[in-house]
């Protein structure tokens, strides 16, 4: 879709230009003057909204355009419906701004649409060859908003303090948000690329290979109680995933049979989360961000001891996980795997999640088992 609209784009100007010549439009000094209102209205109904423009869509106004479609990014809408029945004239640049934040929107896997254009806005949209991005379908009316879902009025779009229990979390207009598992195949790509750019040109990237990521993803997605969160602005900037064990877990592979074992024993707590992956965008929240998605998906997965695995030698991963709160429990000996992985634990009450131990030994000779850990 981000082609077609770069290259809709790139024909913005002429075409604007050549629809205002052949409605007559002649381009005169009181034209900003003229065009230099434009109310816009904003109704929340759980992560769809509408919003409603009256007036016109031109130079001065672009800016307010852009502002509210952007808070709406920000605030997690996943559908943003635009009423055009009011909007008597939109420009090339106005069409740019919503060609722009539909791009936007597809990139964290979310639609713009645009309702009841007048004859000067559909006119546009066939030049440009922007119909198909942006108009929705005639089949797909606008959705049905009491009164009480009013959110703002006349040309602001301020952040909406009263969200449903159903919503994403937001704060500091970062988002987290659980995905289901169609939704984790979707956007796996996505999720391995914002993985593979957290440790690249670290010395930890050797560790994090984008393949194994995809496959211990894959794996990781069908095992019981599987959740997957990510932390979107207006792109991805985080992860994390991982699955409950307890002590009916009958899996000796990882995260059943003796890693149950070895973590009751060392911390008391027969149910905790194994967080196959953590991961955060080099970003000036990521311990936020990060602290955020633990115990987001700590509190999903009703536990509250989250336990990984890391490589002993992967300094930079364990380096990060204890900026974000993590203990190091020393290694474990027993585990499947060609060498003995470090144990890391994080309580969701901010308290250690056991004693430190250098080594916790098992009699039984090591296996080949997929690393877990952080990017």
């Amino acid at each position: 879709m981000s082609v077609a609209v770069e290259a809709t784009q790139r024909k913005l100007v002429t075409a604007g230009a050549a629809l205002s010549a052949r409605a007559g439009q002649q381009p005169r000094r009181g034209d900003v003057m003229a065009l230099s209102r434009l109310d816009i209205h904003r109704r929340n109904r759980g992560e769809r909204t509408l919003v409603t423009l009256a007036g016109d869509i031109g130079p001065a106004t672009t800016p307010l355009l852009r502002a509210a479609v952007e808070q709406c990014l920000l605030d997690g809408v996943t559908v943003i419906d635009i009423d055009l029945t009011t909007v008597g004239s939109c420009d090339a640049r106005g069409l740019a701004v919503l060609l722009s934040a539909a791009r936007r929107a597809g990139r964290v896997h979310a639609r713009l649409r645009l309702h009841h254009p007048c004859a000067q806005i559909t006119r546009l949209l066939d030049a440009t060859g922007s119909t198909s991005l942006l108009l929705a379908d005639p089949a797909s009316p606008l959705p049905p908003l009491a009164s009480g879902d009013l959110m703002s009025s006349r040309t602001r779009a301020p952040e909406d303090r009263a969200r449903r229990p159903d919503q994403p979390v937001l704060r500091d207009g970062i988002r987290l948000r659980r995905l289901t598992r169609r939704q984790v195949e979707d956007m796996s790509e996505d999720i391995a690329d914002l993985a593979a750019e957290a440790v690249a040109g670290t010395a930890g990237k050797v560790y994090h290979d984008r393949g194994d990521f995809l496959q211990r993803l894959a794996v990781t997605t069908h095992r019981p109680g599987f959740a997957l969160l990510v932390a979107e602005t207006t792109v991805l900037v985080g992860c994390a995933f991982g699955f409950p064990v307890d002590s009916d877990a009958s899996d000796g592979r990882h995260g059943g049979g003796t890693l149950q074992e070895i973590v009751q024993r060392l911390t008391s707590c027969a149910r905790f989360v194994v967080l196959t992956q953590v991961v955060a965008h080099p970003h000036v929240q990521h311990r936020d961000i990060a602290h955020r998605l633990q115990q987001r998906l700590l509190t999903d997965l009703h536990s509250s001891l989250g336990v990984t695995l890391l490589h002993p030698s992967d300094r930079g991963a364990r380096a990060a996980l204890s900026s974000w709160g993590w203990q190091n429990m020393g290694e474990v000996v027993g585990l499947p795997g060609p060498v003995a992985p470090c144990l890391l634990t994080w309580s969701a009450e901010g308290q250690p999640g056991g004693t430190p131990m250098m080594r916790q030994c098992d009699a039984r000779p090591p296996r080949r088992l997929p690393q877990s850990g952080v990017a």
